[in-house]
């Protein structure tokens, strides 16, 4: 467990407050990213905002960062110490995961590697299913997914 004192700070004006990182993502699709967030983070729908503009995210403290997100967990719902996790639309139309220092002892490399796995069922059932194909999915031993895509003709 990552405790306070062991994080790196950064002053933002006269506040000193935890880091925020950002990871690459290859996330295009705002409708499957949201719903591999509902499925890798147990969040319910109301609790995953969706803005354009992007909004500001808020730290720990409830103080207002610079960083802003398009796609938003707000801190209460992320942690009783957290952060906002963000999630914000670069230009070249991928989201871009914001994560605190602090909150990445959770929200981490694993849990960005079920996010993306979650995010690829996602995707692929909604394209499907628009052609009205029929797709399931089997979780392995091994963690991975092996997805079935019925009704090609």
């Amino acid at each position: 467990m990552v405790s306070r004192k062991n994080l790196n700070y950064i002053s933002e004006g006269e506040k000193n407050v935890s880091r925020y990182c950002c990871v690459m993502t290859k996330f295009q699709d705002e409708a499957a990213l949201i719903d591999a967030l509902l499925e890798t983070g147990n969040w319910a729908r109301h609790q995953i905002e969706i803005h354009s503009p992007p909004q500001n995210l808020f730290g720990y403290r409830g103080d207002k960062r610079s960083q802003k997100a398009h796609i938003i967990i707000r801190r209460k719902h992320v942690g009783s110490a957290s952060n906002d996790l963000g999630f914000v639309r670069g230009e070249n139309g991928n989201y871009e995961a914001i994560i605190s220092e602090y909150d990445s002892s959770k929200y981490g490399k694993a849990w960005i590697g079920q996010l993306t796995g979650n995010y690829a069922y996602h995707r692929i059932r909604r394209e499907q299913e628009s052609r009205g194909r029929r797709v399931t999915r089997e979780r392995c031993p091994n963690g991975h997914q092996r997805v079935v895509v019925q009704g090609y003709r």
